[in-house]
């Protein structure tokens, strides 16, 4: 087989219509995905949090595999062990040093647990490697409702709590000072980040899960100064 002919048979797009209709789920999932990543992710690099999803994602992953292991529903342990970890998180790492302690526990636990249930697990082993990479091929319609009702809900909390919430995160100091309540809105975004994460798992993986809430924003931020909603923390006058 010569250069052309194998081009011609690895970008071959005469099927392309009958391809995208099977993977009609996995597109609109991957948009839905896309849009609350990228708002998700402009507080994770501005509160310094990357290393939070990181921890996360990792007892996200545990959740998951014991939910495989036991015969439950593999979004439903996903979002208890990532809700866990963002709570633990939220309640034990105001500082930024603390948070960074509790992480670092959570994470060989949450790998360290999510690896003994995939052991245990007697099943196929694509299901076992599908928590680690996602199986953005195979969204099924319960799955994809799922993930369409978390995303519009941690969207709409995050429309509630912009203002306060940016303005927690440039000058956490200054903030506290104006009367906003600072340790609310962290514990609030970290139960958010809990939720991104636990539906982001199934799709693409806990291995991947940094790719979605970091790469974007930390990529938009070498262009970008700012938002324009930054100038809620403006003079007292307003």
């Amino acid at each position: 087989m010569d250069g052309t002919d194998l081009w011609g048979t690895l970008f071959d797009f005469r099927d392309y219509g009958a391809l995208l209709v099977l993977l009609h789920n996995s597109v609109i999932a991957g948009a839905v995905l896309g849009l609350m990543g990228g708002l998700v992710g402009y507080f994770v690099m501005s509160r310094d949090l990357a290393f939070a999803v990181h921890g996360v994602s990792e007892l996200s992953f545990a959740g998951a595999a014991g939910a495989l292991l036991i015969g439950v529903d593999v979004v439903t342990g996903s979002l208890v062990g990532s809700l866990l970890a963002a709570v633990l998180i939220g309640v034990l790492g105001t500082r930024a040093r603390d948070r960074n302690s509790v992480i670092g526990v959570l994470m060989p636990f949450g790998l360290g647990l999510g690896i003994l249930f995939l052991a245990l697990y007697p099943g196929r082993s694509g299901n076992r490697f599908g928590l680690l990479t996602g199986q953005i091929v195979a969204v099924d319609n319960p799955q994809l409702l799922v993930l369409v009702v978390v995303s519009v809900l941690v969207i709409a909390t995050l429309l509630v709590v912009w203002r306060p919430l940016l303005f927690a995160s440039v000058d956490e100091e200054v903030a506290a000072a104006r009367g906003v309540p600072v340790r609310a809105l962290s514990l609030v975004f970290m139960v958010v980040l809990g939720l991104a994460t636990a539906v982001a798992i199934h799709v693409i993986g806990a291995l991947l899960v940094l790719s979605l809430l970091v790469t974007p924003a930390a990529a938009a931020a070498r262009i970008a100064s700012s938002p324009p909603s930054s100038r809620c923390s403006a003079s007292p006058s307003r």
